[in-house]
């Protein structure tokens, strides 16, 4: 029999800050089958998110020995969304890392705080309202129907077939010499999204999902209709 991937497997996490993201989160989590241990400062957020989450514990997490009292060290995933202090974001990250945490996504409110917690060692890091700005931005403009950064400089967005690939088999219009750009995806009217070949074919109306460059993928949106 294959052996299992027990970290995989184990689906608990360590929510750490309990505002609207970290609470907003761990209800997610919960929601998708998890069991989550929620901890704040504020009593009034943990009493809030008491009935919800498998457990709740006020504690102050820029400390060592009450992390491992909570049994910050049993879990392979955490969550640092503590926004608003930032010494308290850092330390407690800091301490997770020491604590040999095998995943520890941290909230980050700027780039200097981010590049921060990245330097201390989080594995990953958020910018929810940086994000979030940037996304809306591309839509507001009218250039996609969604956006979606995936890394650095690499994005996933939604449009409308744009007219010259319209009725020509995707393998035939050179996208990606041109625009440098892949369509990984497609829907018809009225249909759901489906893999896209080389053989796909768009129509007029359907929509279709580029990945490249932000700055192709940009470009791609905004071609004629």
């Amino acid at each position: 029999m294959p052996r299992r991937n027990k970290e995989k497997d184990d689906k608990r996490a360590l929510v750490i800050g309990l505002g609207r993201f970290g609470g907003s989160l761990a209800r997610e989590l919960v929601n998708d089958g998890w069991e989550v241990m929620g901890v704040d400062t504020n009593a009034r957020r943990v009493q809030a998110q008491s009935d919800i989450l498998t457990q709740s514990v006020v504690a102050d997490t820029t400390d060592d020995e009450t992390l491992r009292q909570i049994g910050a060290p049993d879990f392979s995933r955490a969550v640092v969304a503590i926004g608003s202090h930032l010494e308290e974001s850092i330390l407690t990250t800091s301490l997770l890392v020491d604590l040999g945490v095998s995943h520890i996504w941290a909230k980050a409110t700027s780039r200097r705080h981010a590049r921060i917690l990245h330097q201390i060692g989080a594995h990953h890091v958020v910018l929810p309202e940086h994000d979030m700005g940037e996304r809306v931005a591309h839509l507001v403009s009218g250039r996609m129907l969604d956006f979606v950064e995936i890394d650095e400089d690499f994005a996933l967005g939604s449009t409308e077939a744009p007219q010259f690939i319209v009725g020509h088999k995707l393998g035939e219009t050179g996208l990606r010499g041109k625009y440098r750009i892949t369509i990984v995806s497609i829907k018809r009217r009225g249909g759901a999204f489906t893999y896209a070949t080389a053989e796909t074919v768009p129509k007029q109306g359907d929509i279709v999902i580029a990945a490249g460059s932000i700055r192709d993928v940009e470009r791609f949106a905004s071609l004629e209709k």
